[in-house]
């Protein structure tokens, strides 16, 4: 432990570490090919969400306030997979487990902020499927691009405050112990357990942080559905099909989401589970969902499917124009 910090008002001395080191996995034959596949799951995410972003930006029927939310997801799925999944590649692959404290804070702060937002995009993606089927006749009066914008700025408001408050109470703990950090990334709860003082402060804040990036949107998505459920049952079967059809891809997304994050806790609160089982089981549960939510939203939207034929379509059409006005130019 290299540096010492006294606070002015009580003459407490903090001890913090000038480096933690990430422990990660434990003789683990093979471990390189896991990184591999981390790299390719990478790519795959990189040119998924980019390309469902460029689908919404380029087709104009798909500047809705219902698309800007997915826009909005996409992009979470992207900046969270590219701060998270090359910082592991480059911590183990490359053997860089030592990180110094203030990076380690920001690192945590960027991961933790992007994965709450893609589970608060998710309950407003939710809430515009209540809309649109509980009261389809005011959805364009009250789902709107401005409301739309308006709510996706009051969420990066409110994660930026909640994180940066959250992140900044590990200032106030003094690791006397040790600075091995047993996950794969520098973790919140792994971290604060390294203390010698009082972290009841810290753990009252690690359950806020659960419950708000899990237990409170699975409950208002599950009552977001229960309403829904409640009004397609008054419906004729036709017209319930394809209300159906349209909450499909967000329940799928809901499913990959949340399922895994809670199979994970329930298991690991039952049994505990072996250090390098859970970190490929935490790894993989926040790894995974955002390489299959454009690939989700592409198969399974009907919308995007028909944006992407026009698109295609136009193209052609325009490769076509370009080369006949090339050939009429040598005529």
């Amino acid at each position: 432990m290299s540096s010492m910090q006294s606070s002015s008002s009580g003459n407490v001395t903090f001890v913090r570490p000038a480096t933690f080191f990430i422990n990660g996995f434990s003789n683990v034959p093979h471990v390189k090919y896991y990184y591999v596949f981390l790299s390719l799951v990478y790519v795959v995410t990189v040119l998924g969400n980019s390309f469902i972003m460029c689908i919404i930006y380029l087709a104009r029927r798909l500047h809705t306030a219902k698309y800007i939310a997915v826009f909005h997801l996409a992009l979470c799925d992207l900046c969270e997979s590219s701060v998270l999944i090359p910082k592991i590649i480059d911590t183990f692959l490359f053997e860089h487990q030592d990180i110094s404290y203030e990076a380690c804070l920001v690192y945590m702060f960027n991961l933790l902020h992007f994965m709450n937002l893609q589970s608060l995009t998710l309950i407003v993606l939710a809430y515009d499927r209540l809309v649109a089927i509980c009261f389809p006749l005011q959805y364009h009066a009250i789902v709107t691009k401005p409301a739309m914008f308006l709510v996706l700025g009051v969420l990066w408001s409110f994660s930026v405050t909640f994180f940066s408050v959250h992140v900044s109470s590990l200032n106030r703990l003094s690791f006397c112990r040790s600075n091995v950090v047993d996950n794969y990334f520098c973790d919140y709860g792994p971290i604060y357990r390294l203390a010698c003082n009082d972290t009841s402060l810290n753990f009252l804040l690690f359950k806020i942080c659960f419950s708000l990036l899990i237990v409170t949107p699975v409950i208002l998505i599950f009552i977001s559905y229960f309403c829904i459920a409640l009004v397609l049952l008054k419906i004729p079967r036709g017209d319930r099909i394809k209300a159906i059809k349209t909450c499909s891809s967000h329940l799928m997304l809901v499913a990959v989401f949340y399922l895994p994050i809670l199979s994970n806790n329930i298991a690991s609160t039952m049994t505990p589970l072996p250090s390098n089982i859970r970190i490929i089981n935490n790894s993989l549960t926040q790894i995974i969902p955002p390489m299959l939510n454009p690939i989700i939203y592409t198969l399974k939207t009907e919308e995007v499917m028909q944006s992407i034929k026009v698109l295609y379509k136009s193209s052609k059409v325009n490769t076509t124009r370009e080369r006949i006005l090339k050939c009429s130019r040598r005529i």
